[in-house]
């Protein structure tokens, strides 16, 4: 768009290298940051449970900040920026319960995943036992996963690789499709490659209709809070459990809210936005 104040730019294989290529030195950096005060400190940071929500600012910072200088200025001219715009309060209300659903039905498809076996037991145990290493403390924990993991994920996600594809040309839906994929196939295991697809789609769907990152940045915020608030209660991330209902029944649920709220939202509101 001519006069745009957002810059046009495009994602290609090259542009997924630079973002990796950024992560890698931001998370190397860290390490050496790390390596050197244990040289003049004897400490180790690592075992500090801020370490790892540094290291992960670090890395998505490094990351976002290699794509604006190494793609976005040289082919734009234009450095990288998003709209954060807030919309009428009647989209919320749409949105949320369309979050919710979402989320009820991937808790569901999720659970069908084995947990046990010569494959899948071995896998699940220890991805449990690096997600019980990452960190203790709570405060941490809803720092990175609530505030700054919904901030890095959706500007790389969203904001450069959803948009960078439908700039190239590539349709809406499989742009968000292929956005949610990457997503999931980041997190590096099948349970949370699941609900990580799928709650992709949703913020894709949401940052398509609205052209807002702000509004994808809460959902996925929102997602997070409520999984480190049943880790933290009830030990597990299971809403089942936590309301004491069947899996089947939350799957119902999830299913009414989600197509309600979809419909209501895609088809019956009118409102449109773009970027100027």
């Amino acid at each position: 768009m001519k006069n745009s104040r957002y810059p046009n730019y495009t994602f290609t294989w090259i542009g997924g290298v630079v973002l990796l290529g950024g992560l890698f030195v931001g998370t190397l950096f860290v390490t050496f940051l790390n390596f050197f005060w244990m040289l003049i400190f004897k400490e180790n940071l690592q075992l500090k449970d801020w370490f790892f929500m540094l290291s992960n600012a670090a890395g998505f910072l490094t990351a976002i900040a290699f794509f604006d200088f190494f793609i976005v200025r040289p082919t734009t001219k234009q450095k990288l920026n998003f709209n954060f715009s807030p919309t009428n309060f009647y989209t919320y209300l749409l949105i949320f319960p369309m979050m919710i659903g979402m989320m009820f039905i991937s808790e569901f498809i999720t659970s069908q995943i084995p947990v046990t076996g010569p494959f899948f037991g071995k896998y699940y145990e220890f991805f449990s036992e690096l997600m019980n290493q990452l960190t203790d403390d709570p405060v941490v924990m809803i720092i990175t996963a609530v505030i700054m993991a919904p901030i890095f994920e959706e500007i790389i996600f969203r904001g450069i690789i959803q948009k960078g594809l439908i700039n190239k040309g590539v349709k809406p839906w499989k742009a968000i499709l292929y956005a949610s994929i990457i997503f999931g196939l980041v997190h590096g295991n099948p349970w949370q490659f699941v609900g990580a697809v799928l709650l992709g789609c949703v913020l894709g769907i949401v940052y398509e209709r609205t052209k807002s990152l702000l509004l994808p940045m809460l959902l996925h915020g929102f997602n997070n809070l409520c999984s480190s608030l049943l880790i933290t209660y009830t030990k597990n991330e299971s809403f089942s459990e936590a309301f004491k209902i069947s899996e089947w029944i939350l799957l119902v649920v999830g299913i009414i809210l989600f197509s309600l709220f979809y419909y209501l939202f895609m088809k019956k509101y009118k409102v449109h936005y773009a970027e100027i």
